[in-house]
């Protein structure tokens, strides 16, 4: 989450984090998924929810 915060500090007003119990990890830019474990199957790669976040960020 560092690492997005860095990144784009002044283009995310807030980042939340919730718990989950069935191995879910999601990453969500305006309730468009950016990233989801359950649907790849692993943890992201270094770099990679940068990556994607941003992507979303500049389609708006």
């Amino acid at each position: 989450m560092a690492e997005l915060l860095n990144q784009y500090e002044s283009e995310i007003p807030s980042i939340s984090l919730l718990p989950s119990d069935s191995g879910k990890f999601e990453v969500k830019v305006n309730d468009k998924l950016a990233y989801s474990k359950l649907q790849t199957g692993r943890h992201a790669d270094p770099g990679e929810l940068v990556k994607l976040v941003g992507d979303l960020l500049k389609e708006g």
